[in-house]
């Protein structure tokens, strides 16, 4: 009888990893090998939220920690139309994610390198320097991405399998930031940063490992083009692109809300520091809260999707998202931003469902990759732009501020959002009526 509890849990984790229950026609190896592979990217990118901080205490001001985020916004700009052409003809691009995603997750252990290697006056260079060259693989993996999950997940199994990743994800992330929080607090700095660093980046080979056996089709052969010249070529690839009206309307009202998101990015860090005074394990608990809560809100939204639909999980989390940083904004104290970033969790969870699917519900599977190239170029965009705003913002207006006006940016995105599912609603109205 004592084993039966433990028998019972130890079935239910197995059908977490191993069955899925809306999707049954998904295979089931890629479907256990996409949520232990996040496993790994959460072990590692629990180190982002600390890479800005670690920068602020070795001394960087607002424009240089900036960098972190308009740097691979400049590479992918530049960048990721010609990868998603260049991926679109390979035969498969899964060793592409993989490898993008290990190049990517063992630079946090090159920074905890770089720390101990280099002079303080000078980590801040080596740190950007390094995360300079990681542009290419972010820029590789964040096309490869999408598509990989579109076509394990199908496409009615897109939310669940997301869900069960970034649970998966949020959980490891948020026990990870937790030890790593307090061991960060325990050990002087920059000896701290130097472990924490190096230890946590490992987390790369397990994601490696299992990333590289997902097993999905090969890409069909490239149709011979027939223009000749370069300008013959982009014609027809900006006919291609523009002929795709309901894709164009989304990206474009995603990059509104995003470039709000953008501006925040390097604010929230510094405003945590600076303004607020956070130890390394405030902002630990901070980090825990939004990871914790989007455990929750991952089954929150996909139920809320099933009865609801998507429309109204896109009006809610564009909305709830852009609130996290007015409240951070107007916020003279640590402890309620952890309960703000917990409620932001929630929102931001179903925001990565319904992002996720509407594009990908959007894309032509024949040119997958060359379209999530596109829309992350326009991200790239707002991300360059942004990022350049807030070091003139902060100093102009001040952190707070600053932070108040990029949610306002945030619920502008919303606004646009809102508009058009309401004409779309009255449309089907009024042929109703009629």
């Amino acid at each position: 009888m004592r084993l039966k509890p433990f028998k019972t849990l130890t079935y239910s984790i197995y059908r977490w990893f191993n069955i899925p229950q809306n999707a049954p026609e998904m295979d089931r190896v890629n479907f256990r090998n996409v949520q232990i592979d996040a496993i790994g990217v959460g072990l590692s990118s629990a180190l982002a939220p600390f890479l800005p901080v670690l920068l602020t205490r070795l001394g960087a001001d607002t424009f240089q920690v900036s960098m972190l985020t308009f740097m691979p916004a400049i590479t992918g700009l530049i960048l990721a139309l010609p990868i998603g052409q260049f991926l679109q003809t390979r035969k498969n691009i899964v060793p592409w994610f993989s490898f993008a995603r290990l190049a990517v997750l063992l630079s946090y252990g090159l920074t905890g390198l770089v720390v101990l290697l280099m002079p303080e006056r000078l980590a801040v260079f080596g740190i950007l320097g390094l995360w300079a060259l990681v542009t290419i693989p972010q820029t590789i993996l964040n096309v490869t991405f999408s598509v990989v999950m579109n076509q394990v997940a199908g496409s009615a199994g897109r939310y669940e399998l997301m869900t069960h990743r970034w649970s998966v994800l949020g959980f490891s992330n948020a026990v990870t930031a937790f030890v790593a929080g307090k061991f960060l607090d325990v050990l002087p700095f920059p000896l701290n940063y130097q472990i924490v660093f190096m230890v946590l980046s490992l987390g790369g080979l397990l994601s490696f490992y299992f990333s590289s056996r997902i097993n999905i089709p090969d890409n069909p052969p490239a149709e011979p083009s027939l223009a000749h010249s370069i300008r013959e070529k982009l014609s027809d690839y900006f006919h291609l692109i523009w002929a795709e009206k309901p894709f164009i309307s989304f990206i474009w009202k995603r990059f509104v809300f995003l470039t709000g998101a953008a501006l925040a990015a390097p604010l929230l860090p510094i405003y945590y520091v600076r303004t607020l005074s956070a130890s390394d394990y405030w902002i630990a608990l901070i980090n825990i809260a939004a990871n914790t809560t989007v455990i929750i809100g991952y089954f929150f939204w996909m139920r809320q999707t099933r009865r609801r639909g998507s429309q109204l999980v896109l009006l809610a989390t564009t909305f709830g998202a852009s609130l996290f940083p007015i409240f951070v904004g107007i916020s003279h104290q640590v402890w309620p931003v952890v309960i703000f970033a917990g409620l932001n969790g929630i929102f931001q969870a179903g925001l990565n469902l319904v992002f996720f699917d509407e594009l990908m519900t959007r894309v032509p599977p024949a040119h997958s990759a060359t379209f999530v190239a596109v829309a992350q170029s326009l991200q790239y965009l707002s991300m360059i732009a942004a990022p350049l705003l807030a070091p003139w913002l902060s100093a102009w207006i001040g952190y707070g501020p600053s932070l108040i006006l990029a949610g306002g940016i945030g619920i502008l995105g919303f606004i646009l959002f809102f508009l058009e599912i309401f004409q779309k609603q009255k449309k089907k109205r009024i042929e109703a009526s009629t």
